[in-house]
């Protein structure tokens, strides 16, 4: 695939995040960028007492002196880069921060931790800044995922999410579109993320989320004193396109920069797992609510969707996995939800993740692709539950649940960020929840967002 004439890719969207300003935004995009701000945080809160963020912590904190930036859910605070680095891994630790279904990448968890790390360091960021920097890196990232014709080859969330998150912070700090061009470059020698643990259900995956996070901050501290880095980033002979993603089109992203806000495109995740599970807990509570069947009277369950599914979450439960690996298992998904009624945090720690009953009827669910030719969709997916008695009950949705078309409620919005905020690893108290969600509601007259994170 041959590269685009001039302009540049990388000068298309450096040019989208210097000149966008936050009342060229439209309604929906900053009612948007709100939700996913407080659920960001709320993600990032809980991830604090889930695994690897105690040992990713203690090695932080020999990375050097410094208390730039806070560390979420704790009274820490760190040098920048590891406070994004910290922020960025809790936050995509438990699978539960939203996601752009088109895209299929997490565009805030790799943007918003970089983004506040820098403006705690700095100060003076106002609300309206950290609403604008998260449109435009939300466009640059998920733009990038969008363009992509192939299947996911590169964990696509610390990979393009890190050009998004360098494009929010270049906006911060004032860079002019120069330099933001030489922070997309900087980043680039940077970046990181493969799919193998995800195969693995490695804790390695979130890391890569949270070094992609820390890679864009120091991107742009490199660019801020004149530094550059290759100009041709995207569809170069060498570029992330070609090596990335190996297929594309990004034409229709670079025209749409400023007429779409793709974070009016990002989906909640209702339920603590990979959202290639959600189509079958979505599935299974219809069905019993529906039937009024038990746990006990399932013979069956199968799933049926596109690919994707099959590749990211088809995956058997064993006793022995890892808590990422059961993330992203729609067989324990499943029947966490038969059992239990919902999918919890609490239900991928200690022994509940060992839980027998849970085991043994994650084995009688069964995932199958679909046939679908389009590598990155997520649904449409069907449900079929088939009872001890032969009777078989189906369910089906072609938008999933949280997702623009569905979206959650105020209530349920809420909600999920009050759950999360028990698990802070320090208690940090209701007022502090209230006060952070009154000042995210209002964002755009904070005049200095380290307001937010101080709570």
């Amino acid at each position: 695939m041959t590269a685009l004439p001039h302009p540049l890719a990388g000068e298309v969207f450096a040019a989208h995040a210097a000149r966008t300003r936050f009342t060229d935004l439209p309604e929906a995009a900053v009612r948007a960028a709100k939700i996913f701000i407080l659920d960001s945080f709320g993600v990032g809160v809980a991830g604090s007492t889930a695994g690897g963020a105690a040992e990713l912590l203690s090695v932080a904190r020999g990375w050097g002196t410094g208390a730039d930036a806070a560390v979420w859910g704790t009274r820490a605070r760190l040098p920048a880069p590891s406070a994004a680095l910290l922020n960025g891994f809790q936050t995509h630790n438990q699978e539960y921060d939203c996601v752009h279904e088109g895209a299929v990448l997490h565009p805030m968890a790799t943007l918003l931790p970089a983004a506040m790390a820098w403006a705690d360091r700095q100060g003076g960021v106002s609300g309206a800044d950290l609403l604008t920097a998260v449109a435009v890196g939300v466009d640059v990232s998920t733009g990038l995922g969008v363009a992509s014709r192939r299947g996911l080859r590169f964990f696509r969330p610390a990979t393009s999410g890190g050009f998004g998150a360098a494009a929010a912070v270049a906006r911060l700090a004032g860079l002019d579109e120069t330099g933001i061009l030489s922070a997309f470059g900087l980043h680039y020698a940077q970046t990181s993320g493969t799919m193998q643990p995800h195969v693995e259900g490695s804790i390695a995956l979130p890391m890569q989320v949270g070094f992609n996070s820390r890679a864009a901050l120091s991107a742009v501290d490199l660019a801020s004193t004149g530094l550059s880095g290759p100009r041709d980033v995207f569809e170069g002979p060498f570029g992330y396109l070609p090596l990335f993603e190996g297929a594309w089109d990004l034409a229709p992203t670079l025209a749409s920069l400023g007429t779409i806000w793709r974070i009016a495109e990002v989906s909640h995740k209702p339920w603590p797992a990979g959202r290639g599970t959600h189509g079958g807990i979505e599935g299974v509570i219809a069905l019993r609510d529906a039937h009024r069947f038990t746990a006990a009277e399932v013979d069956r369950v199968t799933v049926r969707g596109p690919p994707l599914i099959q590749r990211l979450c088809g995956r058997r439960a064993t006793p022995d996995m890892m808590p990422t690996h059961a993330r992203l298992c729609t067989p324990f998904a499943v029947a966490k939800t038969l059992l239990h009624g919902v999918v919890d945090l609490a239900h991928y720690r200690g022994e509940a993740l060992r839980e027998p009953a849970a085991l043994a009827l994650a084995a009688r669910v069964e995932v199958i692709d679909d046939g679908s030719t389009d590598e990155n969709a997520l649904a449409p997916q069907t449900v079929a539950v088939r009872l001890r008695d032969g009777t078989e009950h189906t369910w089906r949705c072609t938008e999933m649940l949280a997702s623009p078309a569905r979206p959650l409620t105020r209530a349920q919005h809420i909600a999920k960020f009050h759950r999360c905020w028990e698990f802070a690893l320090e208690p940090l108290g209701e007022d502090r929840r209230d006060r952070l969600i009154a000042l995210v509601d209002t964002l755009e007259t904070v005049p200095d967002v380290r307001a937010l994170s101080a709570l």
